[in-house]
């Protein structure tokens, strides 16, 4: 696994941690940071996409609600709205990273920590979503 994936994954579990358990944002980094990826680089990339999501939370929430026809978020599965923000965040912030690596890496992390149809879900609502970054 790369060592980008790993810094994805620990920023999920992060999200998830602020969204399903209440914990401010600064808690739960503390509380990570012992889990974040080693190396400067990767440890920032983490870092980055967690406080990246957490800080444009309500304007990411939107786009995603404006491309999951007929869902809502609070009706999405924890881990898989989290993992959509942090891939939507990558979209519309990180401009550099090719969409299609995004979403390759949002639909393996949803295969490795949600259900087998979750996957599909995740990988429905980046393709529309990547639209945003040509907006933007």
């Amino acid at each position: 696994m790369s060592t980008r994936r790993q810094a994805r994954e620990c920023s999920l579990q992060m999200l998830y941690a602020v969204d399903n358990c209440n914990m401010p944002p600064e808690d739960t980094l503390e509380s990570f940071s012992q889990s974040l990826p080693k190396g400067d680089d990767y440890k920032d990339f983490a870092i980055k996409i967690f406080k990246g999501v957490c800080e444009k939370k309500t304007e990411i929430d939107l786009l995603i609600e404006k491309y999951a026809k007929n869902w809502e978020l609070d009706r999405m599965a924890a881990i898989d709205r989290n993992i959509i923000r942090l891939a939507a965040y990558e979209i519309i912030g990180m401009p550099s990273t090719p969409i299609n690596v995004i979403i390759d890496e949002a639909v393996e992390i949803s295969k490795k920590y949600s259900t087998k149809d979750s996957s599909k879900f995740v990988n429905g609502i980046l393709d529309k979503l990547k639209a945003a970054r040509k907006i933007n």
